[in-house]
């Protein structure tokens, strides 16, 4: 029996959905499909009926799912503890994080963690929230800096940071170009560049709740997935976007950021994330620091 395969079957038994399934292990639900496949075939026993609408546990499916996660948590366990002795010999971090926290905040937190533990090695990945929380499930990563979900896993750990303030990227030759504070009415009729909802869906609806919020429609002209190419195609005078400050520092000639007139909505949360229930020294010593240093953190976003 394949603990992949498992983890594939528990995950379409927890949404009964395989599209959501998919997206919450990483891969295409019609690879998810496959393995369930493969297991029904091990056990012989057919354990989920799907429709074009609708996907329903068996009888044996029902069954499966009890058994099936006692064993996974157990081979979770064994998978951590070995983990912890390789990671406490190695003395090594795998920190994931969004790009404005890459940024921004981590420049911050490595400096002062790198003073505490001179001995860690840490290991970067920059990339989505979408991309990151799977690697925290599979044990690729150890803590991630992230936008926490509206739904969260109940297997991941959340300790909400800050919010980041936003800002408006402006071509360095716009008529706002010269301002100091700028407010939403003032972007009227612009042309907007925004992230892909699917991948940024907090970047996304920021810049529709604070049109919506103003009374204002939200003129959406190009729909960009990575932060560096939305903010290139301001530079090259496409639109402008609403951006986490933090932004600022990906240097990009051409482009200016003003801040926005104050609003309740203007910000972006950031959380860290882990596995929940594991133990990492290392990983539970830079959480500490996080949450010593967070005011100062704070005022830098």
């Amino acid at each position: 029996m394949d603990l992949h395969q498992l983890r594939c079957f528990l995950a379409a038994a927890e949404e009964l959905h395989f599209g959501k399934a998919a997206q919450r292990l990483d891969m295409l639900p019609s690879a998810l499909g496959r393995h369930i496949r493969l297991l029904e075939e091990d056990l012989g026993a057919r354990l989920m009926t799907r429709t074009t609408r609708s996907v329903a546990l068996t009888e044996e499916g029902e069954l499966l799912v009890k058994e099936a996660g006692q064993l996974l948590a157990q081979a979770d366990a064994i998978a951590d503890k070995f983990r912890n002795r390789a990671r406490r010999r190695a003395a090594k971090v795998r920190l994931g994080a969004i790009d404005s926290a890459a940024a921004g905040l981590l420049p911050m937190l490595l400096h002062d963690f790198r003073k505490r533990r001179p001995d860690v090695t840490v290991q970067l990945v920059e990339d989505k929230t979408i991309r990151l929380l799977p690697r925290l499930l599979s044990g690729r990563l150890d803590l991630a800096l992230v936008r926490p979900p509206q739904q969260a896993d109940k297997r991941l750990e959340f300790l909400f940071l800050f919010h980041e303030t936003a800002v408006v990227a402006v071509p360095d030759r716009h008529r706002l170009a010269s301002r100091k504070r700028v407010k939403i009415a003032d972007l009227e009729g612009e042309a907007l560049i925004v992230p892909e909802r699917k991948s940024r869906p907090h970047s996304h609806d920021l810049t529709i709740k604070l049109f919506a919020e103003a009374g204002l429609e939200a003129h959406i002209a190009q729909i960009a997935e990575e932060k560096q190419t939305i903010v290139n195609l301001v530079s090259a005078g496409l639109g402008v976007a609403i951006v986490p400050r933090w932004t600022a520092r990906m240097a990009t000639r051409g482009v200016r950021y003003i801040p926005l007139a104050a609003s309740t909505a203007n910000k972006l949360p950031l959380a860290a994330a882990w596995p929940r229930g594991t133990s990492d020294p290392v990983r539970d010593e830079m959480l500490a620091m996080i949450r010593a240093g967070l005011a100062a953190y704070a005022k830098e976003a």
